[in-house]
């Protein structure tokens, strides 16, 4: 079989699977498994398969047909530019998120920062700012010592050295450091949304997903908790649902927090809250 009949034939089965993306799909994982460009792929069609590679990708096929993410498949995902590896331990990396960093190298000047990233995953947040920012110095934390290993993994692969990774749930390893920026993408989504029992979200760990029946239980917490642990003037920034933003400035606003805002998305939904812990007195 060459690869240009494999292409044909697994985007046919994917697109019967109701994969919204089958030729893409298909496109990703031939060059997982050759190792060739997709102009490549594309360019030399004829190019003949192996017998072992025809066994690895009907493997490949038959968990995407089952609808497991593709980025778990090969073990990677993009964002911000960066190669990421990401596992089942983690949240896969979405284009929306890159609007919370693009809201936190907005907030602050490049000059040196500290910055904390909680729930951080595979890392991509706080390695997209250190990227950006190599005077910052950043600290990503989660309560999974998987996503933990995974997030220190990545940073040495794209040999970021401003940006450390710890084990804790929200703030409770944390000592009296303060920043100049919290981020969060928390979990937020309701117990009994039906979206969970659909696509990539139903690989994806549902401790980095649920938040209560309301899906605000983590917002909240890290509202209440975040002050403290921010530097006069510093600022908080929380991604969440598209119908949240109401309730999160409420919450921003009951834990004092000032000058709160909602920034919405590449879809245009709310989708990233902001609120500033003032210098004492004003």
């Amino acid at each position: 079989m060459t690869w240009q009949q494999w292409l044909t034939q697994a985007a046919a089965r994917l697109r019967d699977s109701l994969s919204p993306s089958a030729k893409r799909d298909a496109e990703i994982l031939l060059a997982q498994v050759t190792g060739a460009t997709r102009t490549r792929l594309l360019a030399f069609g004829e190019t003949p398969l192996t017998d072992a590679q025809c066994a690895t990708l009907e493997t490949l096929l038959a968990r995407r047909e089952r609808g497991e993410p593709v980025a778990y498949l090969i073990g990677e995902r993009e964002f911000w530019s960066l190669r990421l590896r990401v596992s089942p331990d983690t949240l896969i990396p979405r284009p929306d998120t890159e609007c919370l960093v693009q809201r936190s190298l907005a907030l602050l000047p490049p000059a040196r920062a500290e910055v904390l990233d909680l729930g951080t995953g595979s890392g991509a947040i706080a390695l997209a700012l250190a990227s950006e920012r190599p005077a910052w110095r950043i600290t990503g934390v989660d309560r999974s010592p998987g996503a933990v290993a995974l997030a220190r993994d990545n940073a040495a692969r794209l040999g970021l050295t401003n940006v450390q990774f710890h084990e804790s749930d929200w703030f409770k390893a944390l000592q009296a450091q303060r920043y100049s920026l919290i981020v969060s993408n928390p979990p937020y989504i309701e117990a009994d949304d039906p979206h969970l029992a659909q696509g990539d979200v139903r690989f994806e760990p549902r401790s980095a997903l649920v938040a209560g029946e309301d899906g605000l239980k983590d917002l909240a917490a890290i509202c209440r908790e975040a002050g403290p642990h921010l530097l006069p003037g510093g600022w908080l920034l929380l991604e969440h649902g598209w119908r949240q933003g109401p309730a999160v400035r409420a919450l921003l606003a009951e834990a004092g927090f000032d000058h709160t805002a909602t920034l919405r998305d590449y879809g245009d939904n709310e989708r990233v809250s902001q609120g500033q812990r003032l210098p004492e007195g004003k």
